[in-house]
C-alpha cells in the first residue's frame, strides 16, 4: 500500500444535505463566468453569454450567474457549492457548446472528489480485487435450472471419505487377516 493516501483530505462518504430523501437539490449555488472582452481565447464563452446564457438562467433558477469582465486573462468558469467548495475550469479556446456542457456537469455533480481520500468504516491491509463474498459466489451455475426437491443433488456424488470412514475400514481389513 503507498503513502500517497497520507497527502489527501480525509472525507467521510455522505449524502449532502440527504439529497434525494425528499426532493432534489441542486448543490450548484454560483457560476461566476470570467472573461475578457477583447482577447481571442474568449470569443466562445462571449458568444455563450449573448446566446445561451438566458436560457441557462431561464432553466437553473436556483442557480445565480455572475459575469466578471477581466483585462487581458484567459476565460474561466468559478462554481461554487452549497458546501462551500469551489471548483475552477480554464475556459481557453472552448466554443460555446461546450461551456455549456461544463456547465451542466458542474449543475449535476455535488463536487469534485479527485483530491480527496474516501473513508471507510471498514479497513484492510490486502484488499480484495474480486469484489465482496456472497453465498452464492462458489454456487454450481447448474443449480438456476434445477427443481428441488432433486434426488441427485441430494446424494453428493464425490463425497472423499471420512478419516472415521477409514480408520472403520482399516480396522475390519485388520479383523480379517487375523
Amino acid at each position: 500500500m503507498s503513502n500517497s493516501h497520507l497527502f489527501l483530505n480525509p472525507v467521510f462518504i455522505s449524502t449532502p444535505l440527504q439529497n434525494g430523501v425528499g426532493r432534489y437539490i441542486s448543490q450548484l449555488q454560483r457560476v461566476v463566468l470570467k472573461f475578457c472582452k477583447n482577447h481571442g481565447s474568449s470569443r466562445g464563452m462571449r458568444e455563450f453569454i449573448e446566446s445561451g446564457l438566458v436560457n441557462y438562467a431561464k432553466e437553473n433558477p436556483g442557480v445565480v450567474v455572475y459575469l466578471k469582465p477581466r483585462r487581458h486573462r484567459s476565460p474561466v468558469i468559478k462554481a461554487e457549492y452549497l458546501n462551500g467548495d469551489t471548483q475552477w475550469i480554464t475556459c481557453r479556446n472552448f466554443t460555446q457548446e461546450e461551456i455549456l456542457k461544463w456547465l451542466t456537469l458542474l449543475k449535476t455533480q455535488s463536487k469534485n472528489h479527485t483530491g480527496d481520500r474516501l473513508r471507510k468504516l471498514w479497513y484492510s491491509d490486502h484488499p480484495s480485487i474480486q469484489g465482496p463474498w456472497t453465498p452464492y459466489t462458489f454456487r454450481d451455475p447448474r443449480l438456476n435450472l434445477v427443481q428441488f426437491p432433486n434426488e441427485e443433488l441430494s446424494q453428493p456424488a464425490n463425497l472423499e471419505k471420512s478419516s472415521e470412514q477409514e480408520l472403520i475400514e482399516l480396522f475390519e481389513k485388520q479383523k480379517i487377516l487375523e
